[in-house]
């Protein structure tokens, strides 16, 4: 396993885009198994996992067991793992978590890849017998990852810069209903103080009507006691309902409620796909590594 992959060296792609991104490409092979290793990359991690299940497997089959054939689809949504009689699903591996590849070059037939488990995030390597395709199983699992890769510059990862926006904008939107929060506050004060000061200046011993005082617009002011007064104002019309605090918190600036991007549309971002989408950025971040060469475009980071 010392042969350095190079795209620029290597020959031009075996399969077509298509046949990966709206198909798969299936091959058969022997499935040793899995093992823990404790690095997502490395040549000589995956030598001694091969090295262990070899072991294993060269015990069980002088136990009378067979090594198990599955059959693998490789596609832009990652590697499958299926019985080949059932095509019940043993194993599915995004590409995006998939981290190292390598075929065996003293065994043709041997091909390994590193893969982080959804579930318990340890990195699993998995090892494969697959009757002298290992280099075309190993160039086809990078041909996918590229391909993946660049579905998900031109998809998902402008979505996260879209995400970002909204959320910059949400944090606009949240200031400018607090500033008009405390204006609101502040007229309500000012209101408040007119009304005492009309009070103080009336002439001792004069006989005032009964009904509220008003607002320098003619109308009666908000009071906590008696929201919805029926009582009218002096030009005889019913003043207009003042809506409650809770109410106005539950509304923008311009009237509208505040925008909420998690409780939104289906159209917009929730946050398990936003989730989904910091993963798969950090997944594709990491590259994918064939025998020693780290093999990934530009840096995610300047392109989205």
């Amino acid at each position: 396993m010392n042969r350095a992959f190079s795209r620029k060296k290597d020959k031009t792609w075996m399969h077509t885009p298509e046949a990966l991104s709206k198909h798969y490409i299936p091959y058969s092979a022997k499935f040793l198994g899995s093992t823990e290793v404790e690095q997502p990359k490395g040549t000589e991690v995956v030598r001694d996992a091969v090295r262990k299940l070899k072991f294993a497997r060269h015990i069980k089959k002088s136990e009378g067991q067979k090594t198990p054939k599955v059959e693998l689809q490789i596609s832009i949504y990652g590697v499958k793992i299926l019985d080949p009689k059932t095509k019940e699903v043993q194993h599915n591996c995004q590409l995006h978590r998939i981290s190292f590849c390598a075929d065996d070059k003293t065994d043709k037939r041997i091909f390994t890849f590193i893969c982080k488990d959804s579930e318990s995030n340890k990195h699993l390597c998995y090892v494969f017998d697959s009757e002298k395709c290992a280099e075309e199983i190993t160039l086809t699992i990078g041909q996918a990852f590229d391909l993946a890769y660049r579905k998900f510059l031109e998809s998902g990862g402008k979505d996260v810069e879209t995400r970002k926006q909204i959320a910059g904008l949400q944090k606009r939107i949240q200031e400018l209903e607090t500033e008009n929060m405390e204006l609101k506050n502040k007229v309500q004060d000012l209101e408040n103080l007119l009304r005492i000061t009309q009070v103080n200046s009336s002439p001792a011993g004069s006989v005032t009507p009964k009904s509220p005082s008003t607002d320098i617009f003619d109308m009666v002011p908000f009071s906590p006691m008696s929201p919805q007064s029926s009582t009218p104002a002096r030009n005889g019309t019913q003043p207009p309902p003042v809506p409650s605090r809770s109410a106005e918190i539950k509304r923008d600036l311009f009237g509208a409620e505040p925008f909420d991007p998690f409780s939104c549309g289906a159209g917009d971002f929730p946050p398990d796909i936003q989730s989904k989408l910091d993963e798969m950025q950090e997944g594709f971040k990491m590259g994918l590594t064939l025998e020693g060469t780290v093999f990934c475009l530009d840096p995610l980071d300047s392109r989205c």
